[in-house]
């Protein structure tokens, strides 16, 4: 088994990632149509979350798939608080509050990006830390209202925010409720979930049934989304005004941080090494997807520009091209 970083870099999927890259740097015309791209996403949902379903249903809910749902739970909530902590001094706070919430969240395509490290190399994980993924994002969200939240009152009972208080004192609250209503109904989310209950309620008979769509088209589709990331990527580092040297450094150095935290708290669990990557990478990554859509709703005072950027265009590539055998390589020490 190798778990280099080079091994990493000569699979096709992440090869075609860095092919789209170089094609917008080079301002190609080259572009995958809108309604394609969304169908690669929602494909790679289904596939997941289907997949991760009937391995839950064959492993059941053990001792050892609740402590990896509730190490990932855990993270949920610790990543934005301390994230928040860390940044609230260095950027606007609602800025704060939502990347705060932007990287207590996940990257679903990252996921999958070291599933398929670990199948490569041969390394056992398990189908519950699919579910680990879905209930992620919730923590995330609700986080996100809170610190805003908390933020608004500051500057109601603050006098030197006193037009900021009295701007925000004229918007309707933002309800709990209909944030965590439009998290569960966002496509994206709901797909997810619903994947995954059919793979549980199908088992094996169901994974054999939908081993040609699921399975041996997966590779190449991947191919074709990350091609479609890298041309994403490229194209908003290019329209990312609003970062400075302070946010970018965070955006590179905070998944190495949050991915130390959960492989402590994986190796105090007694975790195996497969399912201590695949929490290492959902603590390290950043949503770009369902928590930047509801951010939107649930901060609109926070620049979408700058939590979205930092996910996509910064730490989205380090943890593909970077984290992903960096971490296995930590752990694979540790547990030997």
């Amino acid at each position: 088994m190798d778990f280099s970083l080079l091994n990493n870099l000569i699979d096709p999927a992440i090869l075609f990632f860095f092919f789209g890259l170089l094609a917008a740097s080079v301002r190609s015309n080259l572009e995958i149509p809108a309604p394609i791209a969304k169908f690669f996403s929602l494909y790679l949902l289904i596939a997941i979350g289907f997949k991760g379903g009937v391995a839950l249903s064959t492993s059941g809910f053990t001792s050892t798939a609740m402590i990896g749902i509730g190490a990932a739970l855990l993270m949920a909530l610790l990543v934005p608080a301390y994230s928040f902590l860390i940044l609230r001094n260095r950027t606007n706070p609602y800025n704060a509050a939502a990347i705060a919430a932007t990287y207590g969240s996940i990257s679903a395509v990252t996921f999958i990006a070291a599933q398929q490290y670990l199948t490569k190399n041969e390394v056992d994980f398990g189908g519950y830390m699919t579910v680990a993924m879905v209930l992620m994002e919730s923590p995330a969200i609700i986080m996100a209202v809170l610190l805003a939240t908390l933020v608004r009152k500051k500057e109601t009972f603050n006098p030197a925010h006193s037009v900021g208080a009295a701007a925000v004192s004229q918007n309707k609250p933002i309800s709990l409720k209909e944030v965590l209503h439009e998290a569960f109904t966002d496509g994206a989310h709901l797909l997810l979930i619903g994947s995954l209950v059919i793979g549980f309620i199908t088992g094996p008979a169901g994974k054999e049934m939908m081993a040609p769509f699921t399975s041996e088209i997966f590779k190449g589709i991947l191919a074709f989304f990350l091609l479609e990331m890298g041309l994403l990527v490229a194209r908003q580092l290019r329209q990312s005004k609003d970062l400075d040297k302070t946010l970018v450094s965070f955006a590179l150095i905070m998944p190495m941080v949050n991915a130390g935290v959960a492989v402590t708290l994986a190796y105090t669990l007694g975790m195996s090494q497969g399912d201590t990557l695949l929490l290492a990478v959902l603590a390290a990554s950043g949503s770009y997807i369902v928590v930047p859509a509801i951010c939107r709703y649930a901060i609109p005072e926070a620049k979408p520009g700058v939590y979205f950027s930092m996910s996509l265009a910064f730490t989205f590539p380090f943890n593909i091209v970077v984290g992903i055998p960096l971490y296995y390589t930590i752990i694979d020490v540790l547990w030997n």
